[in-house]
């Protein structure tokens, strides 16, 4: 069942257009060659409204995506956020995913990108768990996959792209058809990555680790919240090159991610982790994190942005 309404609304290009209207050419670019760059997060209802987690930071990491792949937005960010803010008032969801993407339109086909016009629009709807919502507190089952990430210096891991997710796809399909709820990636050096669209995170003797953006990794919004969070309440957090081995042993594993939110993982590969559930760490992690989205916690690093719908 399609989680999209139909009768959506969708910012393109500076315009609000009825969802089934929000079209582009067979021809475009982006088609052709995967030249789209992309944002996914979210915004919460809590007992003060509807606050929008972390704009700013994927505001500036969709414009990062932009100046790597040379695709100048032709729009400023404080337009761009106000496009994300006024779609999710025009659809009237109090609780949503949000799709920011900026793409090349129709113009050429070839390889060179720079004949096309760089093309924008937002796309907001309702969401549920992306691994589940009894996945929060049970955990999930995943393997390590045949998959590696991209090499360094082949596609700039650091940008969150289209192109990019061709990679993941093969990863989560392998993982699906294997009877796996995830994969895990490794790098070209056989160290840990992250999923096909989470960040990973171990849990071993009190202290937090997780791959180095050089582990061929996204700069996650929610990797850096728990990194934040982490440290805040005591735990030390280490960024640090991760032996594949190093996952079997832990006390515990979890993935982190817009979608993903905080979840954690029991087995590996048919290897229980800890417990093979929710370890006490996530779980004060989890409380954390939800308790600021929930209003329940200060927002200590202002990470909302309140919005009227």
């Amino acid at each position: 069942m399609s989680p999209f309404r139909e009768d959506g609304i969708v910012w393109m290009n500076g315009k609000l257009v009825p969802w089934k209207e929000a079209n582009i050419h067979l021809a475009s670019h982006v088609i052709h060659y995967g030249s789209s760059i992309f944002e996914g997060f979210r915004a919460y209802k809590n007992a003060k409204g509807t606050a929008v987690f972390r704009l700013e930071a994927h505001t500036k990491r969709l414009y990062n995506s932009s100046k790597i792949y040379r695709m100048e937005i032709p729009y400023s960010p404080d337009q761009f956020k106000q496009a994300i803010i006024q779609t999710i008032q025009a659809n009237r969801l109090k609780e949503c995913y949000i799709r920011p993407i900026v793409y090349r339109g129709y113009g050429a086909l070839g390889v060179d990108p720079f004949p096309n016009p760089v093309d924008c629009a937002v796309l907001v709807w309702e969401w549920g768990k992306y691994l589940g919502e009894e996945a929060l507190e049970n955990g999930v089952d995943v393997k390590v996959s045949t998959w590696q990430r991209m090499a360094p210096n082949s596609f700039p891991a650091l940008a969150k792209t289209g192109a990019n997710y061709m990679n993941s796809q093969l990863i989560k399909m392998e993982a699906k058809l294997d009877g796996y709820a995830e994969g895990i990636a490794l790098n070209i050096r056989g160290h840990i990555s992250e999923g096909s669209g989470e960040n990973i995170f171990l849990v071993m003797n009190g202290h937090i680790y997780t791959p180095p953006l050089s582990s061929s990794i996204l700069p996650g919004i929610t990797r850096d919240s728990v990194i934040s969070l982490g440290r805040d309440v005591g735990y030390k957090v280490i960024e640090e090159t991760i032996p594949r081995e190093m996952l079997y042993i832990a006390d515990e594993v979890f993935f982190t991610g817009s979608a993903a939110e905080i979840t954690p993982i029991r087995s590996i590969d048919k290897i229980q982790i800890g417990g093979g559930r929710r370890g006490p760490v996530v779980k004060r992690l989890q409380e954390e994190f939800f308790g600021i989205l929930k209003a329940e916690r200060p927002d200590k690093f202002e990470w909302l942005t309140y919005i009227t719908v």
